[in-house]
């Protein structure tokens, strides 16, 4: 099966640049091209280059071509000309400018899945959902996703104008950011009453799990007795580095146990990968784990909602399966399959997605997303800043369980943790999982300990992005 889809590709490659080049005579009727797929091509081609009433430029006429074939597949592969393939191969640390958001396209707009706290989008009150339909005066329909990202980015400090239309909203509204270099801090933390640490990762980076190893070994020590309990916030995080996530799924579980595993058509593109804390968690970080041997078992929430993308679910999903923690919120966004980057002759290249991620239980993340153990809803009134709802209401799976109270769970603690959450006072699904964080007995952890088996192609994460 893979070898007739590379075969037909390459065929189908052959043809454009043969047809479009009008380089080989056997190509002149299109009636002698090898397949008929192939042919009803060849004979589009020749029907434009002589009777399309304007001029017609082949490389434009090729580009396009396979630009509508890799669309057409799924909404995250892509073409990329060559300006835009050198673009993104030159040094990320390079001076761009950013909005700090996460995106996607849906039905001619760019969807907003995330954003960084701390960044222009997010300190605009952008949120997840919002549907961008302009930047500046171009219309993004029509545009490819990495087209209307390049030009929403820009030099520091310049400014972009946005127009959003929001679910709900008759009227789409505008919005100017002024774009800045983008160096949100990944972890945030703060202690708890009792010894319950709260842990918020707003990414995954190459730093995160040592950043978080940091953080509990620090609270440990601040709270004098060692930690009760952990919640781990990952809402509204878009995602990052595989590695990343592994390595902070190996924080709290055993050694060898699976986080997570791809399904795939072409071997190379297929891994397992496991917990391992000499091989994902820098040395002088590890010796924390020593001091806060109870991690392994301590009672653990995940918190999550529609803005948990990518390497979020993939360490939601694999803490969830194996047991180990307690998953609340809503139901993640679903974005769980690898793109890789395949150079073309023309100079650019296709940004094909070519394997889906899959949790330990066999779940496929892609489409679906994580269901929460506990369903929260947050009230549209509580994600306001400074607007304080009358009552709030949560949904969950188990019936019976009280409503969301909107504050007075946190006690004196709470001051910390609001300022870890820029400010949001009025967060029904923190109060209701810190709740039930305080409920879970000491040592409650009963792993799922059928980890499976190392397979081929874990050497690979470690340059891998997920999503």
């Amino acid at each position: 099966m893979t070898y007739r889809r590379r075969g037909a590709l390459h065929l189908l490659a052959g043809a454009l640049s043969i047809v479009i080049a009008c380089a080989s005579p056997a190509f002149a009727d299109a009636t002698t091209a090898p397949d008929a797929t192939l042919r009803a091509l060849a004979e589009a081609i020749e029907q434009i280059k002589a009777k399309y009433v304007g001029s017609v430029d082949d490389r434009k006429l090729a580009a396009d071509a396979i630009r509508g074939m890799i669309q057409g597949l799924d909404p995250y592969s892509d073409y990329l000309e060559p300006d835009a393939y050198r673009e993104l191969k030159q040094d990320n640390s390079g001076r761009f400018g950013g909005l700090g958001m996460e995106v996607g396209m849906e039905a001619g707009a760019v969807r907003i899945i995330s954003t960084y706290e701390d960044s222009p989008a997010f300190l605009a009150g952008l949120r997840p959902g919002d549907l961008i339909t302009r930047l500046n005066e171009a219309s993004v329909e029509g545009m490819t996703l990495d087209q209307a990202i390049q030009r929403a980015r820009g030099e520091p400090d310049t400014s972009i104008v946005l127009t959003v239309l929001r679910k709900g909203d008759i009227e789409p509204h505008v919005v100017t950011l002024r774009r800045a270099i983008i160096q949100s801090r990944s972890v945030k933390f703060a202690l708890l009453d009792s010894g319950y640490g709260y842990i918020k990762i707003t990414n995954f980076n190459q730093r995160t799990a040592d950043a978080m190893l940091a953080a509990l070994a620090q609270m440990g020590h601040q709270s004098g007795n060692g930690l009760t309990g952990v919640l781990l916030d990952l809402r509204d995080n878009p995602g990052g580095l595989l590695k990343s996530a592994v390595a902070v799924s190996s924080v709290f579980l055993p050694d060898d146990f699976l986080v997570v595993y791809t399904e795939a058509a072409a071997a190379e593109s297929r891994m397992r990968l496991q917990t391992s804390e000499n091989r994902y968690l820098h040395a002088s970080k590890a010796e924390y784990l020593t001091q806060l041997p109870q991690l392994k078992t301590l009672p653990l929430v995940v918190l999550v909602n529609s803005g948990s993308a990518s390497a979020a679910e993939i360490v939601a999903g694999a803490l969830q399966d194996h047991r180990r923690a307690t998953v609340v919120g809503t139901q993640t966004f679903g974005k769980g399959s690898v793109q890789v980057l395949l150079p073309l002759a023309d100079g650019g290249a296709m940004k094909l997605t070519t394997a889906f991620y899959l949790t330990p239980n066999g779940q496929r993340i892609h489409g679906k997303g994580v269901t929460p153990d506990k369903v929260i809803e947050q009230s549209a009134a509580s994600a306001a800043v400074g607007v304080k709802p009358a009552s709030l209401e949560s949904k969950s799976i188990n019936a019976g369980d009280a409503a969301c109270a909107a504050a007075g769970l946190l006690g004196p603690g709470g001051a910390a943790l609001l300022t870890a959450m820029a400010g949001n006072s009025d967060d029904c699904q923190l109060d209701r999982a810190v709740d039930l964080l305080r409920h879970l007995p000491l040592g409650r952890a009963q792993l799922n300990s059928q980890s499976g088996q190392r397979g081929a192609g874990d050497e690979g994460c470690a340059s891998l992005k997920a999503g």
